[in-house]
């Protein structure tokens, strides 16, 4: 498994890392004990770089990444989040970057995960009510009283990314990016790269659509989000079919999955670019993993890019009211 440097903090991370969210909400029903054997087989295959939040299943993720971690904390750089604080008893939702907030988050989080340090402390999501600076500045004295080793923003504009940068460097930015959420090539990728930030893809495989696998509503679990994802109803998913069938038949031309080359997509087109794709399952997991050996040349990556032309994926990345929360 190749390195990347995890921007200019020091740290360095497998080219591809794994996303736990989805051990614990949003897709379906949970199984913990085949999400710790997917955990172990991804550091069995040099995958040593977790992702979670503070937000997944209320805290369960967490505790869940905590549990594994325990006897192996040293071979995991570990990456969570604070700001989208959610009520469980009274569904409540909001975004919070106050610098009181970020500081007992924190400690919550550290205590979840059974841990001294957090590696990669993410702000989930953006709150213009609170200048960019105050929330940075918060988790610039994280980091000074050694609770946290680097920082890092989600979903933010390259503008917000550049005042961040400026009160403290910024190791990573997480935005989701694959071949058919293309918007951070607008100049987000580029001001990364000019300022020494890695760029972390969240939903790599589209939400898994990308693997060719889901080209109707029923082929997903009863309470999964995706079964309202703007871009697996309807019209935009016919049209998202065609896409997907296009990516099987050059996967097959490559002999390797759709899975596979959309994520060698993202790591043969951008040296600063780890993609972190989200799996509950060991078979995944492994086929994600061997990515990251996968050769595409400069024609490879136009053809990919042709197909997937951003005007011709329909539907938003998410409904109304989430995309009120991406600072765009």
């Amino acid at each position: 498994m190749q390195h990347r440097s995890l921007g200019r903090s020091g740290l360095s991370v497998s080219a591809l890392g794994l996303g736990c969210m989805g051990m614990s909400e949003f897709y379906g029903p949970r199984n913990d004990a085949e999400s710790l054997a997917t955990m172990q087989a991804a550091l069995d295959a040099g995958v040593d770089f977790f992702d979670t939040a503070d937000m997944y299943g209320h805290g369960d993720n967490e505790e869940l990444v905590g549990r594994f971690l325990k006897g192996k904390r040293d071979k995991v750089v570990v990456a969570t989040k604070f700001a989208v604080f959610r009520n469980q008893q009274t569904g409540e939702r909001r975004i919070d970057n106050s610098p009181a907030y970020i500081r007992s988050a924190c400690d919550a989080s550290l205590k979840r995960l059974g841990t001294d340090r957090i590696d990669l402390y993410y702000m989930h999501r953006r709150n213009p009510q609170t200048p960019i600076e105050d929330a940075v500045g918060a988790m610039a004295d994280l980091v000074k009283q050694g609770k946290v080793r680097a920082i890092g923003l989600s979903e933010v504009s390259a503008d917000t990314l550049r005042r961040a940068h400026n009160e403290h460097p910024i190791a990573a930015l997480q935005t989701e990016y694959s071949l058919w959420s293309r918007d951070p090539e607008n100049g987000l990728l580029q001001t990364c790269a000019e300022l020494g930030i890695t760029f972390v893809a969240y939903s790599p495989l589209g939400r898994a659509f990308l693997t060719g696998t889901i080209s109707k509503p029923e082929d997903l679990p009863e309470g999964d989000f995706r079964r309202s994802n703007p871009r697996f109803v309807g019209e935009a998913l016919e049209r998202n079919n065609r896409l997907a069938a296009s990516l099987v038949k050059f996967a097959a031309d490559h002999k390797a999955t759709p899975a596979q080359i959309a994520l060698a997509w993202l790591i043969n087109k951008h040296p600063h670019v780890v993609p972190i794709p989200g799996t509950k399952r060991r078979t995944y997991l492994k086929e994600n993993a061997a990515a990251a050996e996968i050769k595409l040349n400069k024609a490879d990556i136009a053809a990919l890019d042709t197909i997937f032309a951003p005007d011709a994926v329909a539907g938003t990345r998410y409904v109304a009211e989430a995309m009120k929360g991406l600072d765009l």
